[in-house]
Parts: C-alpha cells; sequence; structure tokens
C-alpha cells in the first residue's frame, strides 16, 4: 500500500479554450506499475503508528530476536528426504528390470 500525505491537489491548464479544465489523476495507474494493492492520498500530514520504532529507556532503538521453529522445518526436511529417497529407489529398480543381467 502506498500512502500519500500532504498532498496539493493542482489544476493544469490543457489548451486556451478550457478555463476550467478537470482536476489530473496524479496517481492513475500508479499503483499497478509499483505493484500496490492500493493508494491512500491525503491532504493532512498522516502519522501511521506502525513506522514507529519503539525505544527502549535510554531511547536506543528496541531490537526483537525472533526465533524460528526448527522443528517443523526438520519435518519439512525428513518428509523431502524419504520422497527423494523413493524416486531414486523406484529409478533404480526400473532400470534394473529393463538391462538384462550380465
Amino acid at each position: 500500500m502506498l500512502v500519500v500525505d500532504q498532498y496539493e491537489p493542482q489544476r493544469y491548464v490543457l489548451g486556451p479554450d478550457q478555463s476550467h479544465p478537470e482536476p489530473v489523476d496524479l496517481f492513475a495507474g500508479i499503483a499497478e506499475k509499483i505493484g500496490a494493492r492500493a493508494i491512500l492520498v491525503f491532504e493532512e500530514t498522516v502519522d501511521i503508528p506502525a513506522n514507529d520504532v519503539p525505544l527502549d529507556p535510554d531511547g536506543y532503538p528496541v531490537k526483537l530476536r525472533i526465533e524460528p521453529d526448527f522443528e517443523t522445518f526438520r519435518e519439512q526436511v525428513q518428509e523431502e528426504i524419504v520422497y527423494a529417497q523413493g524416486k531414486v529407489t523406484r529409478a533404480l529398480n526400473s532400470d534394473t528390470e529393463r538391462s538384462p543381467e550380465e
């Protein structure tokens, strides 16, 4: 999502015969171009709490440590290993069935 604040709408004169032209949509197509799902445009200043950096009592940014869940990862790796071993076993069995024994 793109958020634009402190936006001042402007009118553009497109020619001498258009004394009151329609406003030009400066944000038409921008969302698609930048991959945003939406654009919010405000004339006033907007405070976005998610952009605030939490500070510790000494005034330094708080650092968070996120521990990964290795148990789920371990299970996924083991499943992939068993699957790969099964493919190798099937491939070896089909090769020995096709080739004449020497």
